[in-house]
């Protein structure tokens, strides 16, 4: 004979299936009738309607927790719902019945999402998770007769109560780092370049796509430089918490200098391609103030690089010293009144207080002269790495070979690494040669030639220089005798003046003497009388 308790339990699990029942039945009921009487606008609606009744009567009886997430609060966007479709894209499986997909004019792959009102499982340390995507139709107004609706779409996940703190604690974060590495992985890298809007006065950056192939497995440089480089960057991008430990920034700084034509603007590339960050090109001379460039600079987002090209060539950013000395030109003089971006301005947009509105920023500078630049400009915490972009080196050569000619070994490699040992060639200029053939021979052997032309200008190149040195020298010479010559002639002079000053003084008090004595005599004569 069942106890009391039992069948208690009994009882309530009738009541239970009874009401389950009762619901499910109407809620059929409701669906056929909203297929085929109802508008298709307000069909989703009663679709949404019963599957979160049914929910609701359900999780009664349930020891379930839903939680529950918008796609924004406020005027902003819901981190976790963003987080959790990129994270859940990439988790769907075989057994999903229901997926959307789309795909952008500009993107060569298809994006595969959630479909609303479709129930994902995830599993995650051992726990199951369910994840449903719901929309609900809002009504915000009317026109013309018609109700306007805007959709509000959200997240349930659905999982046992008792792993309520795994997910708040472990979970949520998870999918949060999972979200960001697969919109690093996927993200398409932009370049940045100002444009003046003159309907409204101002700069603003406008992108576009970037689409240079540069990696640092093509780039022509010295292996030990590129290795340098790769370590710093990432060491770089790994140390947040190091920056805010030490009260820095998260900021790093380069300067890349050597002739035109090393690869620096290439290496600027292979660095945005691998870190996966936009490049924000500024052009410094297109800038009016020191406010603009505080605008411009502020507008810039985290994970970027901030370049400045030939900033030696950038108005009142080269040596002060320099500026001094030439601040009487009428040249100078008008290029400072146009142009008011000043060192100081920029020097505290690169690390003054301005410098921490962002994070995990890289500012790199360019310059084919590196002695011109203000030591300010470039001293450790503002230039934090110096990288020379030299001539083409043996290593280098070998590269653009394996990648323009698709060859690592070559009977002519020892010729043409001796005779870079010996001539000043930069990279852009032997990529220029072994363009000019496929065949690797015939495209070596015209290179060794260019090497025999290349010699020939730089000996004519340093005898001219020598020429012109020589004759600066003669100049100079001449300029301290000349210098010599008005010293003397300057001391002359001054001795001269200095013998004339006390004859001209014994004359003066020989007529101070003589008025006295006349002076005396008249009024001698006037007591006579």
């Amino acid at each position: 004979m069942l106890s009391p308790s039992t069948k208690s339990r009994f009882s309530m699990a009738k009541t239970v299936i009874s009401t389950v029942g009762s619901v499910a039945a109407a809620a059929a009921v409701v669906h056929t009738f909203s297929r085929q009487y109802l508008p298709t606008e307000f069909r989703r609606e009663v679709e949404n309607y019963i599957h979160l009744s049914l929910r609701t009567v359900l999780n009664n009886f349930s020891s379930q927790l839903t939680m529950v997430f918008y796609e924004s609060e406020g005027f902003g966007d819901n981190e976790i719902y963003t987080a959790a479709q990129h994270y859940l894209a990439t988790q769907i499986s075989s057994d999903i019945r229901r997926v959307k997909v789309s795909k952008n004019p500009n993107e060569q792959k298809f994006n595969v999402g959630m479909e609303t009102n479709e129930e994902y499982t995830d599993l995650y340390n051992g726990v199951t998770f369910t994840w449903s995507l719901l929309s609900k139709q809002k009504p915000t107004g009317y026109e013309n007769g018609r109700s306007l609706r805007s959709e509000i779409r959200s997240l349930e996940l659905t999982f046992h109560r008792k792993h309520k703190d795994l997910v708040l604690d472990s979970y949520l974060p998870f999918i949060i780092n999972c979200s960001k590495t697969i919109i690093q992985n996927e993200k398409t890298v932009k370049l940045f370049t100002t444009d003046r809007r003159w309907s409204y006065s101002t700069m603003l950056w406008k992108s576009v796509k970037l689409d240079h192939p540069a990696t640092f497995e093509t780039v022509a440089m010295d292996p030990s430089v590129k290795e340098m480089v790769l370590k710093d960057l990432d060491r770089f991008v790994e140390r947040r918490e190091y920056y805010r430990k030490v009260g820095k920034a998260w900021k790093r700084g380069y300067l890349l200098y050597g002739p035109p034509g090393t690869g620096k603007s290439s290496l600027i590339a292979a660095i945005a391609n691998y870190l996966k960050f936009d490049i924000y090109d500024l052009e410094l001379t297109n800038i009016c103030s020191n406010s603009e460039l505080r605008r411009l600079l502020v507008a810039t987002a985290n994970r970027s690089i901030l370049v400045v090209e030939d900033i030696d060539c950038s108005v009142e950013l080269h040596d002060r010293v320099q500026v001094e000395t030439e601040k009487d030109t009428a040249k100078d003089k008008a290029a400072k009144k146009e142009h008011k971006v000043t060192l100081s301005g920029f020097l505290n947009f690169i690390d003054g207080l301005w410098s921490s509105c962002g994070d995990e920023r890289i500012i790199i500078f360019t310059t084919n002269r590196k002695e011109k630049l203000d030591p300010a400009l470039v001293r450790p915490g503002r230039m934090d790495v110096h990288i020379h972009m030299s001539y083409c080196t043996p290593s280098a050569f070998r590269t653009l070979a394996s990648n323009y000619l698709g060859v690592t070994e070559h009977n002519l490699f020892e010729d043409i690494d001796e005779l870079i040992s010996h001539v000043d060639v930069t990279p852009a200029e032997v990529a220029e040669q072994l363009l000019k053939d496929n065949d690797p021979d015939i495209a070596l052997g015209g290179l060794i030639e260019f090497f025999d032309v290349k010699r020939k200008e730089n000996e004519e190149a340093k005898a001219k220089l020598k020429e012109e040195e020589e004759k600066l020298a003669a100049i100079e010479r001449e300029k301290k005798k000349l210098q010599k010559k008005l010293k003397k002639l300057s001391a002359k002079t001054s001795e001269k003046k200095q013998q004339e000053e006390p004859a001209t003084e014994i004359e003066k008090k020989q007529e101070e003497k003589t008025a006295t004595e006349i002076e005396k005599k008249q009024q001698e004569d006037g007591v006579d009388d």
